[in-house]
């Protein structure tokens, strides 16, 4: 990939602190950013307020700051240091939410600062779960029957439409905190509840549960011209139901037949590429074991 020349200076959003097991991957990832940047000649500013990390060690970055990661912070940090351009989807769920919200005040046009890597669109698309349902509905792909809530009384009359268990996903939020099965009405009004108070934009996807399918799992890789690869496939070894997190996963997957595993791939691609992923993704799908429906 040839290196780009109207880039001189880039801003890198680190991923905050580190909940024990979870989110440590994005960390890695970006001190590789980092340190991968330096040696391509770029300038880089880290703005991360994890002191514990080897990310904000003082020769990862040309200037670290290891404070705050908020919108008036980042602002000053820009103000100060100029850079042209800025690297946010490296921070997990925290330079996400960051990015976007820069973009919503304004501050990166205000300052002239380039997106790097997937765009504003692109996140706006794989993280808000109502635009996120329509952009996949829009590419025939199938999602669970589901509605988009401000309130808990929208998602207890949805649940009376079309029965339970039901999951709750909290918008933008990291490693799906605030979610959960609802299996009764109690439930879901308690779930629900807690993941529109966790979610910065107060609003949960409540969706039907399959619980019990294969967890099936493509990391791909797009560039700027729109070219794909797949790394690897992976299967959880435990269905759908037990979070990711708490699960043995496999790779490649072990018991697709190469039809089901060829559908899912394009599936992957067609989804990375709708949503306007530039760079590394990871796309979960979820397989019927007792049919080919997915």
């Amino acid at each position: 990939m040839p290196r780009r020349n109207d880039v001189k200076k880039i801003l890198v959003i680190g991923s905050g602190p580190i909940i024990i097991g979870q989110a440590a991957e994005f960390d890695y990832a970006g001190t590789q950013a980092c340190r991968t940047l330096k040696e391509a000649g770029y300038e880089v500013v880290l703005v991360n307020s994890n002191p514990a990390t080897i990310m904000t060690d003082t020769h990862m970055a040309d200037r670290v700051y290891v404070e705050p990661i908020n919108a008036d912070f980042i602002e000053a940090v820009i103000k100060k240091e100029k850079p042209d351009s800025m690297v946010a989807t490296l921070g997990g769920q925290v330079g996400l939410n960051m990015a976007l919200e820069l973009q919503e005040k304004g501050i990166l046009e205000k300052y002239n600062v380039k997106v790097l890597g997937t765009k504003i669109e692109g996140i706006k698309k794989g993280e808000d779960r109502e635009l996120f349902k329509e952009t996949m509905e829009q590419i025939g792909q199938p999602v669970p029957e589901s509605i988009t809530v401000e309130t808990v009384g929208d998602a207890v009359d949805f649940a009376k439409k079309i029965g339970y268990p039901l999951i709750v996903r909290p918008a933008f939020t990291l490693g799906g905190t605030g979610g959960g099965f609802a299996n009764n009405e109690e439930e879901l009004v308690d779930i629900t509840e807690k993941g529109l108070g966790y979610s910065p934009i107060h609003q949960c996807l409540i969706e039907r549960s399959i619980a019990g399918w294969k967890e099936i799992e493509f990391e791909v890789i797009r560039d700027a011209t729109d070219q794909c690869l797949i790394v690897c496939s992976m299967e959880n070894v435990d269905p759908v139901g037990v979070h990711t997190g708490d699960s043995i996963v496999v790779a490649p997957a072990q018991t697709l037949d190469n039809a089901t595993l060829m559908r899912l791939r394009q599936a992957s691609f067609d989804i990375v590429r709708a949503l306007g992923v530039e760079g590394g993704c990871n796309v979960q799908l979820a397989q019927d074991p007792n049919s080919d429906k997915y």
